[in-house]
């Protein structure tokens, strides 16, 4: 009795000897992010959107109303907002764009980005639960160090920007609804109705993910036929349904507006609004009032859907467009990101295939949203930055848990895949603390401007690189091109504006997207530059070249 007492005591000494170093492991590799995060945050300035969305849920939360701010749900800018509320903001608006003026760029970029910084945290925790229970606690781990040494996700968790808060609701909505399907209770079914109403906040790709989540909830029938359709779960559906759409009003702050439709116009009056909106639109003969409430959020999804009908000027491997390119999105995948996630997410699908089990149909089901989303996607006219596909990564690296789950009882293999870690985190120290403009091994990073650009290179973060620069050459004069919307000045550079037709000698430096030629009427403006000497490339996103005073104007 005694020696089996001995031997229970000691298996129970080594279980919580390997939860605590596992625990720990895991923390370890969230403060890694967290660090990763913290260098990103501090080295690159503001992006283009930024403080667009900043100053959005300032006004937001300080006017209780979204007058300027329809193209995107205000759930991510609410969010960021919350650190300026009391900080005195002071910005103005001009050539279309959102100007901030004080506090000092620090102000603007800390706080906000590490807002965006705890939902990364969210995201990592949450896949890493879903590795651990649909394999085991290494594979999660794995998966975790790999998602944790991944560009995309440290950049666009380090900016205050909306791409990652939508990825969070998609990836934990689809959790939840695999959990549902193994109990669809009650509580069940209101918390999968929460996280489907923070998709459709968070961002306008989520109407579709939406819409087909509570297709797979009203035909999960319990056993039994699914059809006639009375065998559905339309209470569940319609819970489901009318619970997300209280959390996106609840997040419009209940906001009901009057909406007439007469005289061939449609008016739109919302809370708090200094004037109507109205558009021309066929109407009935008889004028009509309704009243809708977060009627911004519908406004909101026109405007986006009217910009994709409209398109984007887009840039793919030396060819331009404004209606996008259907291939844009996979060559994108191939050069921004990292191989080994590719390849071992190839792995992943083919080792799945040969199970069968329930964690197999629970993948695959969880699969459906990132291949319909990568659908979408691909028609999309908008093309512009593989952010747009950020919501696929976390499911394709949950393929890549499958892979290492498929070799753990092979120890030679096992160590390869350790060494694939190794082997990644050298990869994304090239670009480092720059994630943002990371591509594959297999492009020149002097080159990266050639095969795609907007926020894939170049979104407006090198100024902090720019002004280290001027700090250390302050006797030149600077003739800057520059693809962002913040004023360089607001970082204490002095400059010279450079235009498509100016031909200055001296110091001349060129945005990565503006040598591209993306966004310029003449795309080939700035290339008259490339005869001349590169004296430095700032942070992967301005070229720096010396034209010579002899040099022909």
């Amino acid at each position: 009795m005694l020696q089996t007492e001995r031997i229970h005591t000691a298996q129970a000494e080594a279980v919580t000897s390997h939860d605590v170093s596992s625990r720990a492991l895991v923390f370890g590799l969230i403060i890694l992010f967290v660090v990763q995060c913290a260098w990103f945050i501090r080295t690159q300035s503001l992006t283009n959107d930024e403080p667009e969305h900043i100053v959005a849920g300032v006004e937001a939360w300080r006017l209780n109303e979204f007058e300027r701010w329809h193209d995107q749900p205000p759930l991510a800018r609410l969010w960021f907002s919350l650190p300026l509320l009391n900080a005195g903001v002071k910005y103005q608006f001009s050539n279309g764009g959102t100007h901030p003026v004080s506090p000092g760029p620090e102000s603007w970029m800390y706080g906000p980005r590490a807002m965006n910084v705890v939902l990364g945290i969210a995201l990592l925790l949450l896949l890493w639960e879903a590795a651990r229970r649909m394999f085991s606690e290494p594979a999660a781990n794995f998966v975790l160090a790999l998602a944790v040494l991944s560009p995309d996700l440290i950049a666009h968790f380090s900016l205050a920007t909306i791409d990652g808060v939508g990825t969070v609701f998609l990836f934990a909505s689809v959790l939840q609804l695999v959990r549902w399907r193994r109990n669809p209770s009650r509580g069940q079914t209101l918390l999968l109705g929460v996280l489907l109403g923070g998709l459709l906040a968070a961002k306008f790709n989520g109407p579709p993910m939406f819409a087909l989540a509570l297709f797979i909830v009203l035909l999960s029938t319990a056993p039994g036929p699914r059809w006639p359709p009375r065998n559905w779960r339309w209470r569940s559906t319609l819970v489901a349904l009318v619970t997300a759409c209280l959390v996106v009003w609840a997040i419009y702050f209940l906001h009901v507006s009057k909406v007439t439709f007469a005289q061939q116009t449609v008016t739109i009056h919302f809370p708090g609004y200094t004037k109507l909106l109205q558009y021309p639109m066929p109407t009935l003969s008889t004028p009509v009032t309704i009243f809708l409430p977060a009627c911004e959020w519908m406004t909101g999804l026109g405007m986006v859907v009217y910009h994709d009908m409209e398109g984007h000027r887009s840039f793919l491997l030396g060819h331009y467009s404004s209606t996008g390119f259907k291939l844009y999105f996979p060559l994108a995948v191939l050069l921004k990101w990292p191989p080994i996630v590719l390849i071992l997410g190839a792995a992943g699908t083919i080792a799945i295939w040969r199970w069968r089990s329930r964690i197999r149909k629970e993948l695959l089901l969880m699969t459906v949203f990132p291949v319909v989303y990568f659908i979408f996607v691909i028609f999309t006219r908008i093309s512009i930055g593989i952010r747009h596909l950020l919501p696929v990564y976390p499911f394709l690296l949950l393929y890549c848990a499958a892979a290492w789950e498929s070799v753990r009882t092979w120890r030679r293999v096992r160590v390869a895949m350790l060494l694939l870690l190794i082997a990644q985190a050298a990869d994304i120290a090239r670009y480092a603390p720059n994630y943002l403009s990371y591509f594959t091994v297999f492009v020149p990073p002097q080159q990266t401007w050639k095969f795609l650009s907007d926020s894939n290179t170049d979104w407006g973060q090198g100024m902090l690189a720019l002004r280290q620069y001027q700090l250390e050459q302050p006797e030149q004069t600077i003739h800057l091109a520059y693809v962002g919307e913040v004023d360089p000045a607001f970082y204490g550079i002095h400059y010279v504006p450079l235009k498509e037709g100016d031909r200055p000698s001296g110091i001349v430096v060129v945005s990565a997207t503006h040598l591209s030629g993306q966004l310029l009427q003449n795309h080939y403006a700035y290339r008259w530059l490339l005869q001349y000497p590169t004296r430095a490339v700032l942070d992967h996103t301005f070229y720096v070249f010396e034209v010579p005073s002899s040099a022909p104007p």
